[in-house]
């Protein structure tokens, strides 16, 4: 099946996104520790990670030409942070750092036994875009916007101005939040966590949560991903399921699945991908990302990601 999408001629990106950026703090331990309890640790690491800055590096490193927009602490972690997508190739000129503010940073407990992971957070207050805070040209040169909608108004305008000039626009979200009536109207490719859409219908059945969610939003290309069991998506009244592909050497870290999954998803629109062949490679993605530890460590090159493929 293609995408009912229209792909803008190339232009100076392929993706422009827009949200979160974090330092995470990644700590493996032999087993998740119970409450009141010590437990050693295996090892930890500090690495980069953050939704949308992840994915945008995740597809520069398959080779497409991306920038980011969001803001950081004027901390070690914003130079950190900042200077991790300087190294991939991605255009940070839209990028900023807050005098006076803190980065986000997480603190993420993984289970050697299954590379499963539980995160803890903190966004500091002064990194909140306001929907006057935007810079708006970056999004009328782009053949994809991708966001996270933690700053609702900002983002709305932002989807707003990618659609008048001509781009995709597709989200990564998890939650129910003010303003998502306005704002999801404006989505051509909705892709949400595991739990989004029963937060959002009510209704447990994916595959009914999900029409709802077409039904009422009218998005081209709605979809879920499911962790290990791949993903499911919904594309002119067609369901896709595509399982999860095994990781190579076993599964090390969870971090940043979801991110390398819509990197790959992006990734297969822009190369002209039937849906189905996107969504395998989007599971390709993830799968190899779980290599390593960290959001962004084992993101694959275009030619690991071919050779995945053919297995």
């Amino acid at each position: 099946m293609r995408f009912p999408l229209d792909l803008k001629s190339p232009v100076k990106y392929d993706v422009v996104g827009f949200g979160t950026n974090a330092v995470d703090y990644l700590i493996e331990v032999p087993h998740y520790p119970e409450f009141d309890s010590k437990v050693e640790l295996v090892g930890y690491v500090q690495a980069a990670g953050g939704e949308v800055a992840t994915a945008m590096a995740g597809l520069t490193r398959l080779g497409l030409k991306t920038a980011y927009i969001g803001q950081f602490g004027s901390d070690p972690e914003g130079d950190f942070g900042l200077q991790s997508l300087r190294d991939e190739g991605v255009d940070v000129s839209f990028a900023r750092q807050i005098e006076g503010a803190k980065s986000q940073i997480a603190f993420i407990i993984i289970d050697v036994t299954n590379g499963e992971r539980t995160v803890i957070w903190k966004r500091d207050k002064k990194l909140h875009y306001s929907e006057n805070d935007i810079d708006e040209t970056a999004v009328e040169s782009t053949r994809v916007f991708h966001f996270t909608p933690h700053d609702t108004d900002a983002s709305i305008r932002l989807a707003a101005s990618a659609k008048k000039h001509g781009a995709i626009v597709s989200i990564d979200i998890d939650n129910v939040f003010d303003g998502i009536e306005r704002l999801l109207p404006l989505v051509d490719i909705l892709i949400a966590s595991t739990e989004f859409p029963e937060k959002f219908t009510g209704t447990a059945d994916r595959r009914k949560s999900l029409t709802e969610l077409n039904a009422k939003f009218g998005s081209s290309v709605v979809g879920v991903t499911i962790g290990q069991n791949g993903s499911l998506i919904l594309c002119q009244d067609k369901f896709i399921e595509t399982p999860g592909m095994p990781v190579p050497g076993g599964c090390k870290d969870t971090t940043g699945a979801g991110d390398s999954f819509r990197a790959g998803f992006l990734f297969g629109l822009l190369k002209g991908k039937s849906v189905e062949e996107t969504a395998r490679i989007a599971n390709a993605v993830a799968s190899l990302k779980c290599r390593a530890v960290g959001a962004r460590t084992a993101l694959p090159t275009y030619d690991e990601l071919e050779r995945a493929l053919l297995v």
